[in-house]
């Protein structure tokens, strides 16, 4: 054979793609041994990380459930409370308007009293400075009367009795004229 034939005739019994028998019987049991044990070893681990993540993500969302439910129902706590305080503010407020406006209503009426028993003082006052004025002013004109009644008529009018006698009388019919005038006005 010539060696052209030969090279070719060698080239198509180590075909590259076509490995031969004995590697390619090592390569199944250095595969299968691989396969054993990422089957036995590996694959186990991989799947115990994978259920712990699981069960983590699905602990972690349960955990988030409960929280939010415990959130949701303490937000209706506050609501509950805050409507609650809201209410008794209310409350509060509506008191302390109905005392002020009773005790605005008391200190009106103590004024009220105050001020009448200050115009019953001053009348009454005023009345007893009448009285104290127009008993000073008898006497006084009284006094003046007799003098003047004594030089008049030349002789003493000492007798007090007498004296006082006619200075009522002359002093009642001025009162008299002084009322009558006031009454036709």
């Amino acid at each position: 054979m010539p060696p052209l034939v030969q090279l070719a005739a060698e080239e198509e019994a180590q075909n590259p793609l076509i490995p031969a028998i004995p590697e390619l019987i090592i390569g199944l049991i250095a595969f299968a041994i691989v396969f054993f044990v990422l089957g036995k070893k590996l694959l186990p681990n991989i799947n115990k990380v994978l259920e712990q993540r699981r069960e983590a993500i699905e602990g972690g969302i349960e955990q988030a459930d409960a929280a939010r439910t415990e959130a949701q129902s303490v937000l209706e706590q506050y609501k509950a409370q805050l409507a609650e305080a809201r209410h008794e503010a209310a409350r509060l407020r509506q008191e302390a308007q109905e005392q002020g406006a009773a005790l605005i209503a008391e200190m009106r009426a103590e004024g009220q009293r105050q001020r009448e028993e200050i115009i019953a003082a001053g009348h009454a006052q005023i009345e007893a400075d009448r009285k104290a004025a127009a008993s000073s002013l008898r006497q006084d004109v009284g006094k003046l009367a007799t003098e003047l009644a004594g030089k008049l008529v030349g002789e003493s009018l000492e007798d007090h009795a007498r004296q006082s006698r006619v200075i009522d009388r002359f002093l009642d019919e001025l009162d008299d004229k002084a009322t009558k005038a006031e009454a036709t006005r």
